[in-house]
């Protein structure tokens, strides 16, 4: 992520990555730092008496009295109209290998083109990207970065795709949609990085403009939901279910914090319900904890807690499950189910090799789900 500079290459990828924050972007636009907010109207809200409204993009439903925002920070009431103060304000770009996001069944070895406002709809106590999640858009230095200068920068990049992360792209819902609509004009795709807490009749509105969804699937009990996430699991569950139905494509993320949801027992009910749910397809990705932001006193992951819980979802039927942060580890690689012939072999964000044809294994033919081409 281009605010704190820390990826400055991509290897295997072919992508330009920005020297310097923005700088691909200021390269070919003229491409201007803003204090304004945008004042367009949002979507997904109701009006009631006295200039209140109800918010109705997320589970929170927050209600609100004039010049009052909404949990995240950047949806304001403003006389009983309610709007985005995000709009075209992009606090975050970069282009970035598709396998950070992490998607390991789109367009591998590709790049995407990154962006984020500030904002977000829950308070994870291990949040990498606090900087912009946790704050309001006064807090950030924003740029003017409109979707179709956004469309165009991926098409001028050579990046297939156009990826809406780092902080909550659900709160940032109009400005995502729209960009969406101008990039499938000129056929890049869109990847959504998201958390999940989200309403199902946005949720379904912006299936039809977007091609992947990877939801973060924080836990699987309330409790931890609760007390580190500050949201609930219900609705980020019938999230991974409306999406598995569109039949858009999906890929779950699951970052294990030691002592907090490592469980087993845990992880075993989870991998079930997945493929109950959503089917055996459907890539699992485990990935390493660090620490950061207001969860320091636990160490990082243990490998062997990765890879045992890797081995859990794998013998209760799941067909791609994936290590994630430590590279090199054989975890990374996709494997056909069928004959297990190595299709993919990663190390980090790079791809080594690609077997992979017309979408199925070279060896037995066997179809492998995800977007190829």
């Amino acid at each position: 992520m281009d605010r704190r500079d820390f990826i400055r290459t991509a290897a295997g990828t072919g992508a330009v990555l920005a020297a310097r924050p923005g700088a691909f972007v200021r390269d070919l636009y003229a491409f201007q730092e803003t204090a304004n907010l945008s004042h367009v109207e949002a979507r997904y809200y109701i009006k009631l008496p006295d200039r209140e409204i109800e918010c109705q993009l997320c589970p929170r439903k927050c209600r609100l009295g004039d010049k009052e925002r909404g949990y995240c920070g950047v949806r304001e009431n403003d006389g009983g109209t309610y709007y985005t103060l995000v709009y075209g304000k992009a606090c975050a770009r970069n282009i970035d290998p598709v396998e950070k996001k992490p998607f390991f069944h789109v367009l591998p070895g590709t790049a995407a083109l990154s962006i984020a406002s500030a904002g977000c709809n829950v308070n994870c106590k291990f949040c990498q990207n606090w900087e912009i999640s946790q704050v309001r858009a006064e807090q950030v230095t924003a740029y003017d970065f409109p979707p179709r200068d956004v469309a165009a920068a991926a098409e001028a990049n050579r990046c297939p795709s156009i990826a809406y992360t780092y902080s909550e792209p659900t709160v940032f819902y109009e400005y995502m949609f729209d960009t969406a609509v101008e990039a499938r004009r000129r056929n890049i795709r869109s990847l959504v990085v998201t958390g999940g807490l989200i309403n199902p009749e946005p949720l379904e509105a912006l299936t039809k403009v977007v091609d992947a969804i990877k939801i973060d699937l924080k836990a699987f009990t309330q409790a931890f939901y609760k007390d580190y996430v500050r949201g609930d699991l219900a609705p980020v569950l019938e999230a991974i279910k409306l999406v598995a139905r569109q039949k858009i494509w999906l890929e779950i993320v699951y970052l294990v914090i030691p002592t907090l949801n490592d469980e087993p027992e845990e992880v075993r009910k989870m991998a079930r319900w997945i493929l109950k749910e959503v089917g055996p397809g459907v890539p699992l990705h485990f990935t390493r904890f660090t620490p950061m932001y207001l969860i320091k006193n636990l160490p990082p992951t243990p490998l062997s807690t990765l890879r045992s819980l890797r081995k859990i979802a794998l013998d209760e039927g799941l067909q791609y499950v994936y290590t994630g942060n430590i590279p090199g580890d054989e975890g990374e690689n996709t494997w056909c189910p069928t004959c297990r012939t190595l299709l993919i072999r990663r190390n980090g964000f790079a791809v080594e090799e690609n077997a992979i044809k017309g979408g199925a294994c070279p060896s037995c033919r066997n179809p492998v789900p995800g977007i190829w081409a």
